[in-house]
């Protein structure tokens, strides 16, 4: 394998100080993990940035002469809606890449979708509505408090402390702000109660790397339970400090085993490939429900799926081999 050249195919990040950069800028750190692994590992390698130049991604992907990419593009300029464009062009030149197709990619970023096809699979998920700057009709079954998510956006964009609204009064001011700043919301019945993260590495048959829980018991009572954009993204807020991620080791079994079918039910649902991660809560009822579904989760060391491999005893170089592998036994380079 080590003949063939690697293309690390990212977005171009915003720059420092504009809304949501640091979300933007962790791409680099991924590229930069990916290019110290691939050293390691004695793979030739390239970087290369996919914009809206079309003729100059192609150009100089076909100048490098890269045998299989890894795709960690997440939007192309902060678009949401065109993350799969990047696994799409690089599925009309033939390049294989990791991770999951242009269409599963789309699949995912649509909460909406997503919600529509969890529940006419029946797999559990929270009561949901979409506001799109009409008038509010809450489903009749769908109960306070609720969370709002805008419907396109990842990594915790537009999740805050105020997201979590108590009563209706609140409703259409908070919509209305949260509207006019990233369009459809999707609005979601709020479920109290322990999160999980569960990571799955592999294709065609994913393996569930160890249950991840959000530890929570930092926060005062007067802090919602969440994992808000401040707790993944900004060193200096109190909810950064206080959101650590466990891996508990007193799960009883049959919970485990209900996170690990659930999770590889969702990634067969949406046709993911190679990596993902699905997000659970756990309510006081003791039911399960689902509440995000994490095509091509951030590959960053210190992130969710990456700590959850490191936890499974797998160095962060040996992942990065196993990403190869993944790719090239699919297309028998």
């Amino acid at each position: 394998m080590n003949h063939l050249k690697i293309g690390i195919i990212h977005n171009e990040p915003i720059p420092k100080g504009e809304p949501n950069w640091e979300s933007s800028a962790d791409v680099l750190v991924q590229v930069e993990a990916i290019e110290a692994a691939l050293r390691d590992l004695g793979q030739p390698q390239v970087r290369i940035p996919f914009t809206r130049d079309l003729g100059s991604f192609v150009s100089q992907v076909k100048a490098a002469g890269i045998a299989l990419a890894f795709n960690l593009c997440e939007s192309v300029d902060e678009d949401p809606l065109l993350i799969g464009h990047p696994a799409a062009v690089l599925e009309l030149l033939g390049i294989p890449f990791s991770g999951s197709s242009a269409m599963a990619l789309l699949l995912s970023t649509d909460k909406l979708t997503i919600k529509r096809l969890l529940t006419a699979s029946g797999l559990h998920t929270p009561a949901f509505f979409l506001y799109e700057g009409n008038e509010v009709l809450r489903p009749a079954g769908l109960n306070f408090p609720v969370i709002l998510k805008p419907r396109y956006q990842d990594a915790s964009i537009g999740i805050e402390q105020e997201s979590v609204v108590e009563n209706s009064a609140d409703l259409l001011p908070r919509l209305e702000d949260l509207y006019a700043r990233y369009g459809a919301i999707l609005v979601e019945e709020y479920v109290a109660g322990r999160e999980f993260n569960v990571s799955l590495f592999g294709y065609p048959k994913a393996r569930v790397m160890p249950l991840a829980e959000i530890d929570f018991s930092g926060f005062p009572a007067e802090l919602h339970r969440i994992v808000s954009y401040k707790a993944k993204w900004d060193e200096d807020s109190f909810e950064y400090h206080h959101t650590r991620r466990i891996f508990p080791d007193n799960l009883p079994e049959p919970l485990q085993q209900a996170m690990r079918h659930l999770a590889q039910d969702c990634f067969a649902l949406f046709g993911l490939r190679d990596y993902a991660r699905v997000d659970l809560r756990l309510d006081r009822h003791g039911r399960l429900t689902i509440l995000e579904i994490n095509a091509n989760p951030c590959l960053s060391p210190d992130a969710g799926f990456s700590a959850a491999v490191a936890e499974s005893k797998m160095s962060y170089t040996e992942m990065v081999g196993e990403f190869l592998r993944l790719v090239t036994r699919r297309v028998a380079l």
